[in-house]
């Protein structure tokens, strides 16, 4: 019974710390991708995956959202 009490808890603050990053994770892709030379395909590929997380995150799927968003941001770093 208590590992099940610990395994809840450690969930619970899993999501809730992946709900603050979100927006840390957005804004970050919003400064990339104002200050960085980017061709069109480039920018329209980051700006999709930044809306999907930024909807994800808004849906409560905190963790789907994380992964995508650090997608938008490994995509912006190769391209830079």
């Amino acid at each position: 019974m208590r590992y099940l009490a610990a395994l809840m808890l450690t969930v619970f603050f899993a999501g809730s710390a992946f709900a603050y990053q979100c927006p840390t994770l957005v804004n970050q892709i919003d400064q990339q991708l104002q200050s960085a030379q980017l061709d069109s395909e480039t920018k329209t590929r980051a700006t999709e995956l930044r809306d999907r997380g930024s909807s994800l995150h808004s849906e409560g799927k905190h963790g789907e959202a994380v992964k995508v968003l650090n997608q938008a941001i490994s995509e912006l770093e190769a391209a830079s």
